[in-house]
């Protein structure tokens, strides 16, 4: 993918792969927004409300890495790739069941795409800073953050 011509002083070529890595994880993100709120419209269960409560807070918290990682793309001068249809082709995610999401269920779908999104981001956290980016490594860094504490809230649930 071509870049546009930027005075942020990360040559092209590492821009341009840290670019790739930021539509990878806008994918894989943008994937998991989208099942955590097939999770909160379809849940059912005796801890419906709880549950449809909770993955709400986390789809908002979701979105808003979505944007920033996007914004970051464009700002490296990439272009941000957010369509569903974009995201469908490249997401890592497993697709979530479409069907017969009572609550435990849920809880440990919506837990295992959480660890695949924050494990990569991890790993987005060491390729950034090995590009010489320092800026994209702190924006994974507080996604990072967020994800495992999102993390924390759905395990909780299953624990005890």
């Amino acid at each position: 993918m071509n870049t546009y011509s930027s005075k942020i002083d990360i040559a092209t070529p590492a821009r341009a792969e840290i670019i790739a890595l930021l539509n990878q994880q806008l994918a894989d993100t943008f994937d998991l927004y989208s099942q955590i709120k097939q999770a909160h419209w379809n849940v059912k269960g005796l801890q419906f409300i709880a549950l449809h409560e909770l993955f709400d807070t986390l789809a908002s918290e979701t979105v808003a890495y979505v944007d920033d990682l996007a914004e970051r793309a464009t700002a490296l001068g990439g272009v941000a790739v957010g369509t569903a249809r974009a995201v469908a082709g490249t997401s890592r995610l497993p697709e979530i069941a479409i069907s017969g999401l009572r609550g435990e269920a849920a809880l440990t779908a919506l837990v295992e795409r959480y660890a695949v999104v924050a494990a990569s981001t991890r790993k987005a956290i060491e390729t950034s800073a090995s590009l010489g980016d320092a800026g994209t490594s702190d924006l994974f860094t507080g996604i990072s953050r967020g994800l495992d504490k999102s993390l924390w809230f759905l395990e909780a649930h299953l624990q005890g």
